[in-house]
Parts: structure tokens; C-alpha cells; sequence
């Protein structure tokens, strides 16, 4: 529904334009004084402005001026015949139309769907460039429901300096939406640290994280200032939490808690102003359960979950991602044609976004800088039956067959033909339902 103003100094004009557009569904004002329209334009913001161009005390040419200070508000011209040069004046000017008097009900109705129509297509153009290249600009690239949800958390809670805990297996982009936690918040202008736990013994895990004092342990030659104090008043990203060992989890759990620390070797208490962020690609109440992962911490991390979808729950952002990575290898030229798409949209990506992008700078090499095509990509594809046997019971295998088949007839049927839209409820892909409807003798 969009919100209209009407302006003519005749009250029957203002009635008659008024009746189509609230026919079409929208909000309209009408007035006939050129000064109140003036005055609803200071207070209010329009979506569409229809004015008539000779009026008394204030013309259609200055209230055009001023509708258009306003962003996103489109004009409509309502002239005589003897002031057509004027409304052609209007439109260089900014309107977007121009009305010939007298004129036909159905010529505003169509008029009037004509502009607003443009304008939608206009604003959802703009908001989809500004949504692509604020994901291009992170780097998160997709549009898959699963894609979203995690772009709504992320933008929900980045503003705050609440503790987040990234899960997710290997490879799905934890640390890109740690990054991203960053740059959306009121510390983006302050140090990123990142630290994989993963990769330091427990003894220097802990001085990486506190810092040290000179003489603190051998080869501690002088101070050293932990990764807290150089995520000061920024953002720290703990990654592969669970492989801290529990002493280091104990002491970090003291400064997440009073937001103080002493360096190893040191007696002094440090104050640190710092957004923490955690990932890990276990199940932390599983290494609970274990003893191999504090509660108490678990507790104090565990603030607002967000849970990174595998890479196979997000099909519809796989080729994009492809492209994506496709222009960061300076290779934008090599488009991905149709049974290129099929089978990475085929593949499970057990090694997730990572193996994705792996897989795609394997493939360039091997292409030579010529067009992709699916001999460069040694992908293992599951293109197995549909019903699993394994669950079947005492069904025979021709039982099984049938079975499989009167599925894909089904689907087929319920979608009227329509191999997308079939392939889709059977969740699989388009080229494993037609390698299925090959060994079923089903014609494309």
C-alpha cells in the first residue's frame, strides 16, 4: 500500500483521482489548497504526489520542488492543454509523469500502477545491490533461508557486547561471522583478535591469552602483553574453545568474569575492556559430560547461541558461492554452466564452504584458464537409489524399484511436469532425478 497526495484546486478533480487510487488499494490525501499541500509535505512523507500545475498562491511547479526533497517520493503532473510546455518543463525538472486534461479514469488508473510499479522494481533493485554488496563486502555470500537467519542473528546481537558462541562443523565460516560480529558493532574502528586454541600447547595457549612477565618461565625475556590486552576495547575471537585444556578455562572464566587478569608470572591486576566471541565445531555438553569442559564456563559463554548451518543445508547458495570464489581467483570469466552447477549442488561438502572453495581453485588449475566443465571436478556423487534397502524389510529388490519409481511418478504428477519443482520435494537434485528417470525407462 503506498500513501498518495492529491493537490487540485477543483474539488471534483480531487474526488474523482482519489476514488481510482483508494480503488487500487492505497492511502490517499486530498486537499485543494496549494498552501496545505506545502504544509503535508513538511510533515509527511509520500510515495506518490499527484498535483495539478496552475494553481492560486503556490504552483504545481513549487510543490514538485518540494515533494522531491524527499527521497523516494515520485511526482505526477495534472496539466490543461495550453500548459503542456510547462509539464514538460515539470518533467525535466523531476516528475515522473504528466496527466493531459481532461482525462479518462482508466488513464490515471493505469498511469497511477505504472509509476508505482517502477518505484517498487526501483526501491527492490536498490535494496538487493545493497544487500549484495554488504555481503560481498563481508564476504558472507547467500540468500538460502539458513543464509539469512544467520545474517539476522548477526545483525541483531552485533551491536551489543554480549558474549556470542559460534557452533558448527569445520569449514561452515565461524570465523567469518565472528569478523562479521566485529564490523557491525561499535568497536569495528578497534582491534580484531583472533586466537586458535587448537594450535598452542596449554602453557603457551596461556601466555598468549594473559601475556607475561619477564622471567616468568624460561625464554620469558621480557614483558609480553596477551591477547586480551591487544583486543582491548575490540573484539576477541577465541577459536576451538574445547581444546583449551580446563586450568585455561578456569582462568579464563575468572576474566570474563571480573573482566581483570594477571600475566603469568605477575601479581598485578590488569582491567580489560573486551567483546568476546567463541567458536568451536564439538558438542560442548557432550564434552561435559566427558569432564573435559567446564560448566560453569560453558554457562558463561553460552549467551546467545548461533548454530552455523553445514554447507549441504544450503544448496541454493552454493553456486553463488562458486562465483564468488570464482572472482577472487581473478577467474570471473569462467562461468559455470548448467551440469557444472548440478553436480557441486549434488555433492554433500563435508569439509563445508572451505572444500568448496578448494574444490574450485583445483578445477581452474586443471582447466587451463578455459570453461569449466565437470571433468575437472572429482567429486563423488551418490546417485543411489531413493528408498534405502537397509530399511526396506522383507520387500524385494523389484518391490523396492517399483516403489522408487511410483515416488518419482508421483512428484512428477503432483508438479504438474515440472522437474525443479519435483526434484525439490523429493530433495534431491534435478540431475539425480533425471538419472533416476533414466534407469526407470521415465521420459524428460
Amino acid at each position: 500500500m503506498a500513501h498518495v497526495l492529491i493537490v487540485d484546486d477543483e474539488p471534483q478533480i480531487t474526488s474523482k483521482v482519489c476514488g481510482v487510487v483508494e480503488d487500487l488499494g492505497h492511502k490517499v490525501i486530498t486537499t485543494t489548497k496549494s498552501t496545505e499541500a506545502m504544509e503535508l509535505l513538511k510533515k509527511h512523507s509520500f510515495d506518490l504526489v499527484i498535483t495539478d500545475l496552475s494553481m492560486p498562491e503556490i504552483t504545481g511547479m513549487e510543490i514538485l520542488k518540494k515533494a522531491l526533497e524527499k527521497e523516494g517520493t515520485q511526482v505526477i503532473i495534472m496539466t490543461a492543454f495550453a500548459t503542456v510546455a510547462n509539464a514538460v518543463e515539470a518533467m525535466k525538472l523531476g516528475a515522473i509523469d504528466y496527466i493531459e486534461k481532461p482525462f479518462s479514469l482508466d488513464v490515471i488508473e493505469f498511469r497511477v500502477k505504472r509509476v508505482l510499479e517502477l518505484q517498487k522494481q526501483k526501491y527492490l533493485v536498490e535494496h538487493y545491490e545493497k544487500v549484495v554488496g554488504e555481503q560481498l563486502e563481508s564476504g558472507f555470500i547467500g540468500s538460502s533461508p539458513s543464509a539469512k537467519k544467520i545474517l539476522d542473528l548477526i545483525s541483531k546481537v552485533a551491536p551489543s557486547d554480549t558474549t556470542v558462541l559460534l557452533t558448527g562443523r569445520s569449514g561452515t565460516g565461524k570465523e567469518l561471522a565472528a569478523r562479521m560480529l566485529h564490523d557491525r558493532s561499535p568497536r569495528k574502528t578497534r582491534p580484531f583478535i583472533a586466537v586458535n586454541c587448537a594450535a598452542l600447547p596449554e602453557t603457551l595457549l596461556e601466555s598468549e591469552l594473559f601475556g607475561h612477565e619477564k622471567g616468568a618461565f624460561t625464554g620469558a625475556e621480557a614483558r609480553k602483553r596477551g591477547r586480551f590486552e591487544l583486543a582491548d576495547s575490540g573484539t576477541l575471537f577465541l577459536d576451538e574453545i574445547a581444546e583449551m585444556s580446563t586450568n585455561v578455562q578456569s582462568k579464563l572464566l575468572r576474566v570474563l568474569e571480573e573482566r581483570k587478569l594477571v600475566r603469568v608470572g605477575g601479581v598485578d591486576q590488569i582491567s580489560v575492556d573486551v567483546r568476546v566471541v567463541v567458536a568451536t565445531n564439538r558438542d560442548l555438553k557432550e564434552e561435559m559430560g566427558n569432564g573435559k569442559f567446564r560448566e560453569d564456563l560453558f554457562f558463561r559463554i553460552n549467551v546467545f547461541p548461533i548454530e552455523m548451518p553445514h554447507l549441504s543445508d544450503r544448496k541454493d547458495d552454493i553456486v553463488p558461492l562458486a562465483e564468488h570464489f570464482l572472482k577472487k581467483l581473478n577467474y570471473a570469466h569462467l562461468k559455470l554452466d548448467i551440469k557444472v552447477s548440478e553436480l557441486l549442488e549434488s555433492y554433500d561438502w563435508p569439509g563445508n564452504i572451505r572444500e568448496l572453495r578448494n574444490v574450485l581453485e583445483r578445477a581452474v588449475i586443471l582447466s587451463g584458464g578455459e570453461p569449466l566443465s565437470i571433468d575437472e571436478f572429482s567429486l563423488e556423487i551418490d546417485d543411489g537409489p531413493l528408498v534405502d534397502s537397509a530399511n526396506a524389510g522383507s520387500y524385494a529388490r523389484e518391490g523396492l524399484e517399483m516403489a522408487e519409481k511410483q515416488m518419482i511418478l508421483d512428484a512428477l504428477a503432483r508438479c504438474a511436469g515440472n522437474k525443479t519443482d519435483a526434484a525439490k520435494m523429493l530433495k534431491i537434485t534435478r540431475r539425480r532425478l533425471y538419472s533416476r528417470m533414466k534407469v526407470h525407462g521415465i521420459s524428460p
